[in-house]
């Protein structure tokens, strides 16, 4: 019988995660397939469910954290481990989250091979067709939500605020938007400013992507494949600036420099969506949340990594329905024949028992081959 652990998410010390990886609908699911659910007091308690919803769900609430650590196969959690969670892996133990390797801690990567653990990264979950399916609902989640960041960090009460109104009035302009990423959260973001009434503009290197949005958005969004001559001519005159880059387990590029940033209005608003694979714009730095928002050559810098956490009831739901048809595959199956199976999981491992596989650079002297000579599914 496959026992899964939910630990608590961090409230405190740094970004704090209102997500919980499984809602008490979820853990039922899995517990109708046999499998033990272990979760953390107050693991649901910022997305509002309660520990005796848990129970009630058939899961078992534990109080000590490392007992979830401990008798778990499976750990699932929304966050990377903190540095305190380090020592409390089980040799052999499998690890599901939002991980983001490539900008992760030497020493998280270096305890990842020393316990011989494998670690799955939501993020890099893709299906044979380039689908990120557990990434795609929170991307839209925080697309959405990149109107009314925006809106809120444009008003005067925010220091530098432009006290302007994104739709404009009768006679008077709208804001320019400026987007660079045309997946599903720049997409997402793109038609709800255009249905508001913004001028929209979103640039990419993928003329596809972009011909879809032109299609959705019945040519209301202007689409531009990206260059050095439209980030030059486009950034200055936005009102607000979303970056939504992403090169899936990589660092992200960082494509706006500072002397671009230094040509924006003063009270310009930036939200760099790609803040959680390093940020694609120079002058970004993560923060912990609306209260430190900051400012660079009087541009508003909004550079938080987990904003779907800002409505954890939703996004707790929309997780673990993304989640469910692979865990389900991961409780009634060994691992290695999970993976063996699934070629969406076996995308997402970036450590397969201690063994770099992925799309990371590991530690120094830290073991790398490929993940399919190890499940033997070489010819």
């Amino acid at each position: 019988m496959v026992s899964v652990g939910v630990p608590r998410e961090f409230d405190e010390g740094r970004m704090t995660e209102r997500r919980v990886v499984l809602t008490p609908a979820g853990v039922r699911e899995l517990t109708a397939l046999g499998a033990t659910v272990l979760v953390e007091s107050g693991a649901g308690r910022m997305a509002g469910f309660s520990d005796d919803e848990y129970r009630q769900a058939g899961a078992h609430v534990v109080y000590d954290r490392t007992e979830v650590y401990q008798r778990s196969d499976l750990v699932v959690r929304v966050a990377r481990p903190q540095a305190g969670e380090y020592d409390l892996f089980r040799e052999g133990q499998a690890l599901l989250a939002f991980l983001h390797l490539a900008v992760a801690p030497t020493d998280f990567l270096e305890v990842l091979a020393a316990r011989r653990v494998t670690a799955i990264g939501y993020e890099v979950i893709q299906t044979p067709e380039g689908d990120l399916p557990v990434l795609k609902p929170m991307s839209r989640i925080a697309g959405l939500m990149a109107y009314q960041i925006a809106a809120r960090l444009l008003e005067a009460g925010v220091p530098g605020g432009r006290g302007i109104l994104i739709p404009g009035l009768p006679g008077i302009p709208p804001a320019e938007v400026v987007i660079i990423g045309a997946g599903n959260l720049g997409s997402t973001a793109a038609l709800l400013f255009h249905r508001v009434g913004a001028n929209v503009y979103v640039m990419d290197k993928d003329f596809q992507k972009l011909e879809r949005l032109y299609q959705l958005s019945h040519g209301g969004v202007v689409t531009v494949l990206i260059s050095q001559h439209y980030l030059a001519k486009m950034i200055p005159f936005a009102d607000i600036l979303i970056t939504a880059v992403l090169e899936p387990g990589a660092r992200a590029p960082v494509i706006v420099t500072e002397a671009m940033v230094r040509r924006m209005k003063p009270g310009a608003v930036i939200l760099d969506f790609s803040i959680d694979q390093g940020g694609a714009v120079e002058t970004s730095r993560l923060t912990p949340g609306f209260e430190h928002v900051y400012q660079v050559h009087g541009v508003i810098h909004f550079c938080v990594p987990n904003v779907p956490a800002y409505v954890p009831r939703t996004a707790s739901y929309a997780l673990t329905t993304a989640l469910l048809p692979y865990l389900r595959e991961l409780v009634q199956r060994p691992l290695e024949e999970a993976l063996r199976a699934s070629f969406d999981l076996r995308r997402g491992v970036y450590v397969y028992q201690g063994v770099f596989v992925g799309p990371v650079e590991p530690p120094p002297n830290v073991p790398t081959d490929r993940l399919e000579r190890l499940l033997e599914l070489e010819g």
